[in-house]
């Protein structure tokens, strides 16, 4: 793999991954060993309520109310395991974030306090439709001094009211019934000189372990089609999936 440069502010996350695995026992009050379990064990669980719960009508539904803490394993798991290629990630957070940034479902909040430790960005706005997300990354912001960048909302901000300068976008468009309507909204609230950093991934898996991504063609044909007329890719080195665009439409 290449060696990336990487900023100084980023010097946490290579070293500890900001903190999250303390920040997820001290939040969950959970012992060393328990949350190590945990991470290893509730990934099936979450399959399993996507096999079962899981409706496109009901798709907000299911992540502010039916998924709860069950995310935060899931996602902290995949952050630890994956540090290299999320620290891939942060570097094109830190090549092109600037301004007031949207971080539209965040997750359990690295790439938010990635972004919020960049010298070149005023305010980060966290978005998850998960309270439980949304409890955890204000915890995360406060352990991190990062109050006075980050502000959490349960839903993105109307867009009469926020533009954004960078919106951030990861693992998130392959849970939504139409992403093609999400891109759009993402158009209108970005400035004109603005960058989108977003990935997908539009896969139920080879043996249906994501019951919860969208895959009908028709719907990511209008997303691919949407996306060729309104943004314009801008190159980046790294090998990941996230992408970045400029607006050209």
């Amino acid at each position: 793999m290449p060696n990336f440069p990487t900023p100084s502010f980023l010097d946490n996350y290579l070293q500890n991954s900001f903190y999250l695995k303390q920040h997820l026992q001290e939040f969950l009050n959970l012992e060393p060993e328990i949350l190590d379990n945990k991470l290893i064990n509730k990934r099936e669980e979450i399959q399993d309520l996507g096999h079962k719960d899981f409706d496109w009508e009901q798709v907000n539904a299911f992540y502010s109310e039916k998924v709860g803490e069950l995310y935060l394993f899931e996602l902290g798991a995949w952050h630890l395991e994956s540090h290299e290629y999320i620290g891939d990630t942060l570097r094109l957070i830190a090549d092109h974030a600037q301004g007031i940034v949207l971080d539209f479902g965040g997750g359990i909040g690295t790439h938010t306090i990635g972004a919020a430790m960049s010298p070149n960005v005023k305010q980060v706005i966290y978005c998850d439709l998960n309270p439980v997300n949304l409890d955890f990354v204000k915890y995360r912001a406060k352990k991190m001094g990062l109050l006075h960048k980050i502000t959490c909302y349960q839903k993105m901000p109307a867009q009469e009211q926020e533009v954004f300068d960078t919106i951030l976008c990861f693992d998130v468009l392959e849970h939504l019934p139409e992403p093609s309507q999400q891109l759009l909204k993402f158009h209108q609230a970005l400035t004109a000189q603005g960058k989108i950093i977003m990935n997908w991934y539009f896969f139920k898996g080879f043996n249906y372990e994501f019951p919860f991504h969208l895959d009908d063609p028709k719907v990511i044909d209008r997303f691919f089609g949407t996306l060729q007329n309104k943004l314009l890719e801008v190159f980046h080195p790294y090998l990941i999936t996230a992408r970045c665009y400029r607006k050209h439409n």
